[in-house]
């Protein structure tokens, strides 16, 4: 598949998600299969003021190419502004995906993410802008609207593939559905009926399975997984499979376990151990959830404040788990 002039290895993503596709977890999702990552989103006046913490986000490692960094704001002359003196310089940058769909309150209350769907003037008007100065393909995600009453995506969508979009990702909810209720793949496939750019499906792909049955349904270009991927990065690797004809493969207990070692080692090689300890205690509990005893594996890590324990924790787990069975 082909984003603009990028090509890729195949079309299952890894969504962009806040506190969670870090630079550690995009490399694992990217080896195991991912065809592209998505960045955290990254304060478009974060980097046009020059905040540090901002420009850590946007580091990136040589395995995890080609990568989509994304973006949010909502005032078009400073997002075009980054792009053209920053992003346009940075080579290890494939994609410029730009966020209209986090629905997170602190987000929307500023009038960006999922609050520009209440504005299409002000859409077009970032679109236009950014598309203009871009020097990378330039992507973007929305969600169907801001609520049942105010349901435009299609409208939204339309104005991206006029104002030179490369693809949309659609997540099939609303904003004041956040992450409850099912995702609409019916809007999806309408959108992919209605626009000739490719459409990125989004929303409740949990199981391989259910990234095959998307693509069948709503006839998108490709998909992007968000939750689904926590703790399971295996998941590309599996829909692929599945697509190809190949045997599902889920891994082992013991194979999920030393990921999560891996995972912590990486983490901490790139963010330091106070930080990376303390990260990992969310993606363990995501890797382990449902195996057996992991409440009690989930309790000690949470206590830990140094990798080596974290490691020995770990990897004791493994031995447990090698006994049971």
């Amino acid at each position: 598949m082909k984003i603009g002039n990028i090509e890729l290895e195949n079309n299952i993503f890894l969504a962009p998600m806040a506190g969670v596709t870090d630079l550690a977890y995009r490399v694992i999702c990217k080896q195991i299969g991912a065809g592209l990552v998505f960045s955290e989103m990254v304060s478009s006046n974060g980097i046009f003021f020059k905040d540090e913490n901002t420009k850590e986000l946007t580091k990136v490692d040589e395995r995890e190419k080609p990568i989509a960094l994304q973006i949010f704001g909502s005032d078009p002359k400073i997002m075009a502004s980054i792009v053209k003196s920053y992003l346009n310089t940075r080579e290890d940058i494939a994609i410029i995906d730009i966020n209209m769909g986090c629905p997170a309150p602190k987000i929307v209350k500023n009038g960006d993410g999922s609050a520009l769907l209440k504005n299409p003037d002000l859409v077009r008007n970032i679109l236009r802008e950014v598309v203009n100065v871009s020097n990378k393909p330039v992507t973007l995600k929305i969600r169907m609207g801001w609520d049942k009453d105010s349901i435009n995506g299609l409208d939204i969508a339309k104005i991206a593939e006029e104002e030179g979009i490369s693809a949309l990702t659609i997540h099939g909810r609303t904003r004041d559905m956040f992450y409850s209720g099912e995702a609409d793949w019916n809007f999806i496939k309408q959108a992919k009926e209605a626009i000739g750019i490719p459409v990125i499906g989004n929303g409740d792909i949990f199981e391989p399975e259910d990234g095959v049955r998307m693509f069948e349904y709503t006839g998108c270009d490709a998909i992007a997984i968000g939750r689904g991927a926590r703790g399971n990065p295996w998941i590309f690797r599996r829909i692929l499979n599945m697509i190809n004809g190949k045997e599902d493969i889920p891994p082992t207990k013991e194979e999920i376990v030393s990921m999560a070692i891996e995972h912590l080692n990486l983490i901490c090689s790139i963010k330091g151990e106070r930080i990376g300890v303390r990260e990992m205690r969310k993606h363990i509990a995501w890797y382990i959830k449902g195996i057996r005893n992991s409440n009690e594996v989930k309790n000690k890590i949470n206590t830990i404040d140094t990798k080596e324990d974290m490691e020995k924790v770990l990897i004791k787990y493994i031995e447990e788990l090698n006994k049971l069975g």
